[in-house]
């Protein structure tokens, strides 16, 4: 008997974990299990003044318009160990990136990336609803063409460099 294969792993990661990130959570772990796509999906912030806390009521308000539901998650910071048990590990933003390489081991930057590829997530917290729903529109679109990489076999978790 072969032994079950280890799900991929996937940490967002904005600055306080309230807004984007959860939104980022939530929508993967929903698109990747419509595709039934074994892949565990968790969030974290990179500062801690928000740990512990609920997501943005703002950010529940609006992802449940959509039909998802983040009101279990709570704000958490990304912790050292995140790097070695996340096969990948998307920032929401540069500034989030950076922070994150300064953080993880030299050795495993390959796994760090933007979650748009070459553009930020915009950050909707100081905004109105129209932010909160562009995020969605955003997260939607990109876990849609994510959910579409996996399936063709075009993303896999990122091999160490040597």
């Amino acid at each position: 008997m072969s032994p079950t294969p280890v799900p991929l792993r996937i940490l967002a990661v904005c600055m306080g974990n309230i807004c984007r990130s959860p939104t980022v959570e939530v929508v993967l772990r929903n698109k990747f299990a419509e595709a039934q796509l074994n892949i565990e999906v968790a969030s974290a912030g990179t500062e801690n003044y928000h740990t512990g806390d609920a997501p943005d009521s703002r950010s529940i308000r609006h992802a449940r318009k959509r039909g998802y539901d983040l009101s279990s998650l709570r704000a958490r910071q990304v912790h050292p160990s995140d790097f070695h048990a996340f096969d990948l590990v998307f920032a929401a933003d540069s500034l989030n990136l950076t922070v994150l390489k300064r953080l993880c081991p030299p050795e495993l930057h390959h796994k760090l990336s933007l979650f748009l590829g070459d553009a930020p997530l915009p950050d909707p917290y100081y905004g109105d609803a129209k932010g909160f729903e562009e995020v969605l529109d955003l997260v939607e679109h990109r876990a849609a063409s994510l959910v579409r990489e996996l399936l063709n076999g075009e993303t896999q978790p990122p091999q160490k460099h040597l």
